[in-house]
């Protein structure tokens, strides 16, 4: 593996590549970093050269303003594609896998960029918009965020855990992990009031451009953790599968599968990944 910055309007961003192949990004959900695919990045890049990358603002990936700024859709995707612009041969299209608020990004990377896509794979996007109830889960995520304001990131994180099913699992305990591993989990700490402030609001408001997707559903695949069936983390996969009459496709484990059960998850994905290559 070997690490990196590109330079992008506003921020400077880091990013990790492993293996060899057509390149596959992978981004983390609000509040991830490059580090939370480390349980699957090394099956994937036995076929491809996987790139992850700490979204502007987050760990390692810093802004040039010496004070945070709200985190836009548009700007991920913006540095999503400057960063696959970077690192995909000319001539050559990219795949994309995004969970949560990753997935949110990869669905506007394919609307607005889908000649450079080979395949987009959306796991659980939180935009919870779509959804024919979005006015009440809006009022939800405005309590969390008023909770957080008051009471602090713990309370709120509590309270959307609770809100979305409790389906999550706990982070583990940093003792208990490799080092690498262990790194990364006070960095999502960190990172957790950042995405509180500045990300939560947006990323649950976001309305994919469908008639966008629809126009490229050959290349857009939405998918859902086994575990969050009935839940709030998997109702908007299911909402879009339908309003662009594609199948959902259900992976193993919950909202976070790849770390949930990695081996199974990374099986699952190669081969999405792997018979969109072969066509």
């Amino acid at each position: 593996m070997r690490s990196d910055t590109l330079k992008v309007p506003g921020a400077t961003l880091y990013y990790e590549v492993r293996g060899d192949g057509p390149v596959l990004l992978l981004l983390p959900g609000s509040g991830g970093d490059a580090a939370v695919f480390d349980p699957i990045a090394d099956t994937l890049a036995e076929h491809f050269t996987v790139v992850t990358l700490d979204p502007r603002g987050y760990s390692r990936s810093v802004l040039d303003s010496a004070e945070p700024v709200d985190q836009q859709v548009e700007v991920q995707r913006d540095d999503a594609y400057r960063l696959l612009e970077t690192l995909t041969p000319a001539g050559e299209d990219a795949y994309v896998f995004g969970g949560s608020g990753g997935a949110v990004v990869a669905l506007d990377l394919l609307a607005h960029h889908p000649e450079r896509l080979r395949l987009v794979i959306a796991h659980e996007p939180p935009c919870f918009a779509v959804l024919p109830d979005a006015a009440a889960h809006k009022a939800f995520v405005d309590e969390v965020y008023t909770l957080f304001r008051t009471e602090g990131v713990a309370a709120a994180g509590a309270r959307f855990l609770e809100g979305i099913g409790a389906t999550m699992k706990p982070m583990p305990d940093p003792a208990d992990l490799p080092p690498r591993t262990a790194e990364m989990i006070p960095r999502l700490h960190a990172n957790a009031a950042l995405m509180m402030a500045h990300e939560l609001r947006a990323i649950t408001s976001y309305l994919p451009d469908e008639p966008a997707l629809a126009a490229h559903i050959d290349r857009l695949v939405l998918a859902a953790g086994l575990e969050t069936r009935g839940h709030l983390p998997h109702r908007p996969a299911v909402t879009l599968a339908d309003r662009l009459n594609i199948p959902l496709i259900e992976f193993p484990g919950g909202h976070s599968g790849f770390t949930d059960a990695p081996s199974e998850f990374a099986g699952q994905l190669l081969e999405l990944l792997l018979a969109a290559r072969a066509r």
